[in-house]
C-alpha cells in the first residue's frame, strides 16, 4: 500500500473549501420560486374579530366526532343543542358525519344550566332504547362543551339527562369522556 503525502492547506484555502461544501449542500429547497400550496391557513381566530366557536358532536364511522363551527357569540347549551338538532352541514356529511339524535326531538328538547351542570330534558326514553348510546354521547358532549356557568372544563361538567319530556327526580348524570363518549358519574 502506498501513502501519498498532501501538502497542508493554509487557513484561507481550508475556509474556502468549507464554505463551498456548505453552499453546495444546500437545504434541499430548490430555486423554483413560489409554489401554490392551497388556501391560506384557517381555524385560528384573528384577535379582536369577535367571533366564537361551538363544538358539536356528530356520529362518524368510528364513533362520535367533534365539529367546530364559528358563531357570533359563545352559545349556551340550548343553542348548541339546537345546532346539533339541525344536523351536519353538507361538508360534514361529505366527511361521513351523521346524527343519531332524532329530528322529532327538535323543539321539545330543552337545556337549562346551573353552576357546572346542564339539565337536558329529552322527549324520549333512554331506558327503553328510544335514544341510543351514540345519541346520548352527542347530546352530553355538545352540552358540556357549550358555555356552561362555573368555568369548569367540559370533562368536569355534569350533564343530567331527564327522560320522557319531564324533569325527573332521578336523571342520568353523565360527563363527556375522552373520545366524545358519555360516561356515567358515579358516587
Amino acid at each position: 500500500m502506498t501513502f501519498r503525502h498532501f501538502p497542508h492547506p493554509n487557513r484561507a484555502t481550508l475556509a474556502l473549501t468549507v464554505l463551498l461544501a456548505a453552499g453546495s449542500a444546500g437545504c434541499g429547497i430548490g430555486t423554483t420560486g413560489p409554489v401554490q400550496a392551497g388556501p391560506p391557513a384557517s381555524g385560528v381566530q384573528r384577535p379582536g374579530d369577535g367571533a366564537s366557536t361551538v363544538r358539536l358532536y356528530f356520529a362518524g364511522p368510528y364513533g362520535t366526532r367533534p365539529v367546530t363551527r364559528r358563531t357570533d357569540a359563545s352559545p349556551a347549551p340550548q343553542q348548541a343543542l339546537d345546532l346539533l338538532l339541525d344536523g351536519p352541514t353538507r361538508a360534514e356529511r361529505e366527511r361521513g358525519l351523521t346524527t343519531h339524535v332524532e329530528s322529532k326531538a327538535a323543539g321539545r328538547l330543552t337545556a337549562t344550566t346551573s353552576d357546572g351542570a346542564v339539565d337536558v330534558v329529552v322527549p324520549l326514553r333512554v331506558s327503553a332504547g328510544e335514544l341510543d348510546v351514540t345519541a346520548v354521547s352527542q347530546l352530553v358532549c355538545t352540552a358540556a362543551h357549550a358555555d356552561v356557568p362555573g368555568g369548569l372544563p367540559a370533562e368536569q361538567v355534569d350533564v343530567r339527562i331527564h327522560e320522557d319530556g319531564t324533569r325527573s327526580a332521578r336523571p342520568w348524570t353523565l360527563r363527556c369522556g375522552t373520545g366524545g363518549n358519555a360516561t356515567p358519574v358515579t358516587g
